[in-house]
């Protein structure tokens, strides 16, 4: 497959080169949760991916408890729904444990994990909204040596399944992270992981990435949800999967009936939120952007992409869409920017007029 075949794929499963008519809800769990650490960021992911979307169902299903904003893959905020977060979490506590332990190593030499967890759970049981510092403050006698920060960061990101409250992440709102067990906020505990060697949680997380993101490689699927433990569960797929080759000559995974249009498929403008996962996830993101411009997806940077390609960056100033291209446009593509920000500078600013500048 041609780099520009993976592309119009990707924009496919991603809902990027058609808007769709999905529920909310649907959405959320088509793109396997999406990245969330800058709360309003989804918001606009969506806008960009939805027709007639609209912001309040969003926050509705974030109080309602039917989406959830929690660590998860790569140690990172998603926004997952309820039924994922319950049915993923379990299988990702080795990897959170991990990737803090890859940072603060050091500085948790010594202690228990799980003890140390099972007295965070003990404090959290109450179902008393707490922030990180408030947790790490209620075990600091217990645990004197590490900083209070590390304490905090192993308990709220890796060993305790946490939820961050509304209304952090509702619409249009600015609050602190304020944390609760998951099996509080959800009235149901996780699931627990299966004992009889079996992965159902890994192959379901293979088809459900081949679905929002393939075809892709095993690497690019390690990349996405930061678990080592997956080629047993491809390896479980073989049969169900089709196989391809880049232009690297590397062997592609996807579903036999998955989407993949035609390379020559026009794609339209669309502007993405920071962190977006139609860019991070992936180990190898030159389908999407260049390698030169690479450090933008992990740097917070918002891409705009231009027939199907991160071509510039987008910022908000004084209520105005402002968009830096990255390499010269075209009078053509520099009017499709123009119309697709100033439709997302309405969305911004509740319909109206939205403000556009192009550098």
């Amino acid at each position: 497959m041609t780099t520009r075949a993976l592309n119009r794929a990707t924009l496919a499963r991603q809902l990027l080169l058609d808007r769709a008519d999905l529920p909310v809800l649907d959405a959320v769990a088509h793109l396997c949760g999406m990245q969330a650490q800058e709360p309003q960021e989804p918001f606009v992911g969506l806008w960009s991916r939805l027709r007639a979307f609209d912001p309040a169902v969003l926050s509705d299903l974030l109080t309602g408890r039917r989406v959830v904003r929690t660590h998860l893959m790569r140690r990172t905020v998603h926004l997952l729904t309820a039924r994922d977060v319950l049915a993923w979490r379990a299988r990702h506590d080795a990897m959170l444990r991990q990737r803090v332990l890859g940072t603060y190593r050091r500085e948790l030499a010594g202690i228990d994990l799980d003890e140390l967890a099972a007295a965070g759970h003990a404090v959290m049981a109450d179902g008393e909204p707490r922030s990180m510092a408030e947790l790490a403050r209620a075990l600091a006698d217990r645990w004197p040596g590490p900083p209070p920060r590390v304490l905090g960061e192993m308990l709220v990101s890796a060993l305790l399944p946490m939820a961050q409250l509304p209304p952090r992440g509702v619409w249009r709102a600015k609050a602190g992270v304020r944390n609760v067990l998951l099996s509080s906020w959800l009235d149901r505990e996780i699931d627990p992981p299966p004992t009889n060697g079996a992965d159902p949680v890994g192959e379901e997380l293979v088809r459900r990435y081949l679905t929002a993101f393939g075809p892709a490689t095993s690497t690019d699927l390690r990349a996405w949800c930061g678990l080592a433990g997956l080629p047993a569960a491809v390896t479980a797929l073989r049969a169900e999967l089709v196989t391809f080759r880049d232009e690297r000559g590397r062997q592609l995974l996807d579903l036999p009936d998955a989407p993949r249009p035609d390379p020559d498929t026009p794609a339209p403008v669309r502007f993405l939120p920071a962190f977006d996962n139609a860019l991070l996830g992936y180990q190898d993101r030159t389908r999407i952007i260049d390698d030169a411009h690479r450090g933008l997806s992990v740097a917070g940077d918002r891409a705009v992409l231009v027939d199907g390609r991160a071509t510039a960056t987008w910022t908000v100033e004084d209520g105005t869409v402002v968009v830096t291209p990255l390499r010269p446009l075209s009078r053509v593509d520099r009017a499709a920017v123009a119309e697709e920000g100033s439709a997302l500078g309405a969305f911004l600013s509740d319909g109206e007029s939205g403000r556009v500048r192009v550098e």
